[in-house]
């Protein structure tokens, strides 16, 4: 059952060294910056991190990158402007990085979520990026198989949600979020608003609620896309 936290640090509880932490947001968007500041609070380590980039600037992600608890990144765009975090924790050899195509990354969370135990792409074909990996030839072309990403935690960031743990996003910051929240064995989620059931129109929910475990309301911070 879904369980309402009274706070970001009882949402993030229990989180383990070692574990596979899936973290939503498109950069800024959509990103769970109160969750990663409880993770950072809570002081799990040696945990590899899969998201869409490797952080922004000085908070979220890159927070969690600073503070030394993340082991291995796995995500599409290791290298921005604002990048720097990342950039000399790998420089000095103290951070892993699995680099996946962006539509490769969300079908393999997908994958995951829904028990498909792997898919043949023609993304990467011929690339440092299918290295060690198996190929099939199929219709004459070349593919390469990628495997699903499973995860211990989910972190994720929703608009409303409602006591069961229904989720409705707003417009970008949606972004990975459903995906991740299939994939992982413990979805938690900040959002702005939580209501009763019934509230919500059915047609708009997302991420269905069987697939939450936990929910904290936190307050809008301006500035950040939730």
């Amino acid at each position: 059952m879904t369980r309402l936290c009274t706070s970001v640090d009882e949402a993030v509880s229990g989180i383990a060294d070692g574990s596979t932490v899936l973290i939503g947001g498109f950069g800024t968007a959509g990103m769970p910056f109160d969750l990663i500041e409880g993770l950072i609070r809570q002081g799990a380590r040696d945990l590899t991190v899969v998201s869409n980039n490797a952080g922004n600037a000085d908070t979220g992600l890159a927070a969690l990158l600073a503070a030394g608890q993340v082991r291995k990144i796995v995500c599409s765009f290791p290298r921005q402007t604002d990048s720097w975090v990342f950039e000399e924790l790998y420089r000095n050899g103290k951070i892993e990085l699995e680099v996946a195509p962006q539509g490769s990354l969300a079908e393999r969370l997908r994958a995951a979520g829904a028990g498909i135990g792997g898919f043949y792409t023609r993304t990467g074909v011929g690339t440092l990026l299918a290295e060690g990996k198996e190929t099939r030839e199929i219709d004459g072309r070349t593919y390469v198989l990628e495997l699903p990403i499973a995860a211990d935690v989910a972190l994720i960031s929703a608009h409303t949600a409602d006591t069961l743990g229904n989720l409705v996003y707003r417009k970008t910051a949606r972004n990975f979020a459903p995906v991740m929240a299939t994939a992982a064995t413990t979805t938690v989620v900040q959002v702005r608003h939580v209501v009763e059931p019934g509230v919500l129109d059915p047609e708009a929910v997302v991420t269905p609620g069987i697939y939450v475990d936990r929910i904290v309301r936190v307050a809008a911070v301006q500035g950040r896309a939730a």
